[in-house]
């Protein structure tokens, strides 16, 4: 990936993905471009300077001349922030997409903490996903979760709160303006380590397998009592008594909908230790457990459909030796 001169041209650079490439390659002429997506990732908006004595033309001069990153095939390494349409002007706040790490939530809607930290260098917080019975045992602390076979259904999920970050609108009991409002999500996973599943322990179907070996999944509120869908996926971020606030959520303002969901560890990854022994690191004292373990870390993106807000959830796959 490279940056494009951007100093007196506005360029558009354009190309087909990985998958784009290999529909085309096909030959047969059944390609068409459906679907494609802008980003403004490089774009720094804290630029536009309205103090500048020359003139109104260049408020933006700085932002219109910065470098551009170069169209990348991999869609896995660009446009972290794509472009979106908003027919509403009334509109003073977007809503964010939060990970809820509170471990006081209301029954039936535990939620792991993200609390224990990597041991590589940023001490970054990670959820552990324990991948057989002997390292579920052996590491029983808040932060982790069951993805063996034997301990999948247990009570823990990882949630995420959909709303306004803020409370300059005031009541949150009015909750936020339908049109941006997530029902749908695409959740992003590594196919050979994990497979998504609902709260209610029912694995989830895979809308897309990439190259890169990325599985896709699609999930979205398919309706039922109280807005709350069948599959558990989606539920509501509850109130205080008075209205005023949020009930064990992140969100400082008005609320959406919670996203919960589960992991399952692949079977190659619970029996086998090869990609372990491939893709992984081994340690000592791994997340509190005791002696040797093997571990791989990846990645859990989830993707709001309807505004594009993206959440990149670091996972810990962990085996005691």
């Amino acid at each position: 990936m490279a940056f494009l001169d951007n100093a007196g041209d506005i360029i558009l650079d354009a190309v087909l993905t990985d998958t784009g490439r290999m529909r085309l390659a096909k030959g047969d002429g059944s390609f068409r471009v459906a679907k494609f997506a802008f980003g403004d990732d490089e774009i720094n908006y804290g630029l536009y300077d309205l103090t500048t004595t020359s003139g109104s033309a260049y408020y933006d001069l700085s932002i219109l001349q910065s470098p551009v990153f170069e169209a990348f095939t991999n869609n896995t390494s660009v446009m972290k922030s794509k472009l979106l349409t908003i027919a509403r002007t009334d509109l003073l706040y977007l809503p964010v997409a939060k990970l809820n790490t509170s471990t006081n939530v209301s029954v039936g809607e535990t939620v792991s903490v993200a609390g224990a930290t990597l041991t590589t260098a940023g001490t970054a917080g990670v959820y552990v996903i324990a991948v057989d019975q002997n390292t579920t045992f052996a590491n029983n602390a808040p932060g982790v979760l069951r993805g063996d076979s034997n301990g999948f259904d247990g009570s823990r999920n990882i949630a995420i709160d959909q709303g306004l970050d803020n409370n300059a609108e005031g009541l949150v009991n009015l909750g936020i303006a339908n049109p941006l409002a997530e029902t749908q999500y695409i959740i992003e996973v590594d196919n050979r380590l994990v497979a998504l599943s609902s709260p209610s322990n029912d694995l989830a179907e895979v809308s897309f397998i990439d190259d890169d070996q990325v599985a896709s999944y699609y999930v979205s509120l398919e309706g039922g009592e109280g807005g709350l869908n069948e599959n558990g996926y989606f539920s509501e971020i509850r109130l205080a008594d008075n209205g005023q606030s949020n009930v064990d959520s992140p969100l400082a303002g008005r609320a959406g909908l919670r996203f919960k969901f589960k992991l399952k560890v692949a079977q190659n990854l619970e029996s086998s230790n090869y990609l372990f022994d491939t893709i992984g690191s081994t340690g000592t004292g791994i997340n509190g457990i005791a002696g040797s373990s093997r571990y791989i870390d990846s990645t859990i993106r989830l993707t709001g459909f309807t505004t594009g807000y993206r959440v990149d959830i670091p996972v810990r796959f962990v085996k005691a030796v």
